[in-house]
């Protein structure tokens, strides 16, 4: 039986895709974006998180762990050495505030769909479903095709939602159970791209072209970082390149925010998010009206 690594699961969602869904976070992305909203997604691995502000100091987390991983020093400071965690999950367990989580659970896809299908009157009354997100749930092909390949048989929407950095083959096994795919564009000059994202973009590029092919419907969405990615000349590349792509639903242009740094630190991962500047809505208004000119479906 085949399992997938899952980080979150968000039910009653409605920013990705049509309709209430219910929106799976798959763990693992090859991307590195400087802007990441969901670090504990990138590496494929399981992680503990700790959260300061619900720590009660009780102890109970030290007492537990069996091989003295946690400590409190006398000011308060609680300390995981996470090198020699094991994941054995019995702090995250024994913590009754919730101030320790572990993000990466196994599912198998009927266990997932088994929570999916509980919502499906919301799905049906608003043209909602089932959305796989990440991280990047390419990296995870098999198991996405498989628990979406069930939600089709029971007549659920699905939507992929991708950073389009994945081998084609990955596409190919999830093609014929996804009905739209939500695809970011981030940057349309290679360089830039890998500066923002660790990778360069003529995969992600190639792919989106080959699913415009196919016909498949795509809502592109572009994150915009006023000063990285929203000058005129990205924002009319950006412009001719989607043109090309007529299979194309709509663009969402979505606003920076800075509000996910708490997240590095809870998992022991160095945070580079950029300052938020103030002018995020403002830029995205600007690019909203570019695209706008060029007669292109676009929204925020």
């Amino acid at each position: 039986m085949s399992s997938g690594r899952i980080f979150e699961i968000k039910r009653f969602a409605v920013h990705d895709g049509p309709g209430i869904r219910t929106t799976v976070f798959l763990k693992g992305c090859p991307l590195s974006c400087l802007w990441c909203h969901n670090p504990e997604g990138i590496s494929d691995e399981p992680e503990i998180a700790f959260h300061e502000r619900k720590c009660m100091q009780c102890g109970d987390c030290f007492m537990t762990c069996p091989f003295g991983l946690h400590s409190i020093d006398e000011n308060g400071t609680h300390t995981i050495k996470r090198e020699a965690c094991r994941l054995c999950r019995l702090c995250v367990d024994t913590c009754m505030p919730q101030a320790l989580r572990c993000f990466g659970t196994e599912y198998s896809p009927e266990a997932l769909f088994e929570i999916a299908v509980a919502d499906i009157d919301f799905y049906k009354q608003s043209g909602g479903g089932v959305t796989c997100s990440g991280g990047e749930p390419l990296m995870q092909a098999d198991f996405t095709a498989e628990f979406l390949s069930i939600c089709k048989a029971s007549e659920i929407h699905t939507a992929v939602d991708t950073s389009g950095c994945a081998p084609w083959q990955a596409f190919e096994k999830v093609l014929p159970v996804t009905d739209i795919f939500l695809y970011d564009l981030k940057h349309m000059d290679p360089v830039e791209h890998k500066k923002l994202t660790g990778a360069d973009n003529r995969q992600l590029l190639e792919n989106l072209r080959k699913l415009s092919e196919q016909g498949m419907p795509v809502e592109v969405r572009i994150p915009i970082l006023p000063g990285l990615n929203s000058g005129e000349q990205n924002i009319l590349q950006t412009a001719k390149f989607l043109k090309t792509i007529k299979s194309l639903t709509q663009i969402r242009v979505l606003p920076y925010h800075a509000l996910s740094g708490s997240k590095y630190s809870a998992i022991g991962r160095p945070c580079h998010m950029p300052t938020a500047t103030g002018r995020e809505n403002i830029a995205v208004q600007q690019v909203v009206e570019a695209f706008g000119r060029e007669n292109l479906p676009v929204c925020m």
